[in-house]
């Protein structure tokens, strides 16, 4: 299977790998060597994304910035 970068950095996943993730509107992406890792988050894993911004140290301050600069942008 082939996914090709688009030129906004977006990659479309194949037909076949999403019908296995019905349902999944996020994913964690990481690397592994020289691989991209995508993995699935679920609203059942809520604490895993808020531990993984805690992680990168993102509070709820910043995600009130980004959505005011993004706002103001259009």
């Amino acid at each position: 299977m082939l996914a090709k970068m688009t030129i906004k950095n977006q990659i479309t996943l194949p037909k076949t790998v999403v019908t296995r993730f019905a349902g999944v509107d996020y994913f964690d992406v990481t690397t592994n060597g020289e691989c991209i890792v995508l993995r699935p988050l679920q609203e059942s894993r809520a604490d895993e994304v808020r531990q993984r911004l805690a992680q990168l140290g993102i509070d709820e301050g910043d995600s009130r910035a980004a959505v005011s600069w993004a706002r103001r942008r259009r």
